[in-house]
């Protein structure tokens, strides 16, 4: 259980850095940004404010995981 515990910790301090430096929405390079709402992706440095295709908010965007 403490080894589980520890890869949170580790998780939640890179998450905590993304918000206390603004780079939850903003990344230096381009990426490609998931809406978790409609599925758009977005290619560009920062989330779009507002999907195109849904006009959901920013906050349903993450970067686009190609873990298969």
């Amino acid at each position: 259980i403490a080894e589980v515990e520890e890869e949170h910790e580790k998780r939640y301090r890179k998450l905590l850095a993304n918000i206390k430096n603004g780079t939850v929405f903003k990344r230096d390079a381009e990426v490609k940004w998931h809406c978790l709402n409609c599925g758009y992706i977005h290619h560009g440095k920062e989330a779009p404010e507002l999907c195109p295709a849904c006009q959901h908010s920013r906050a349903y965007y993450e970067i686009l995981a190609e873990n298969y």
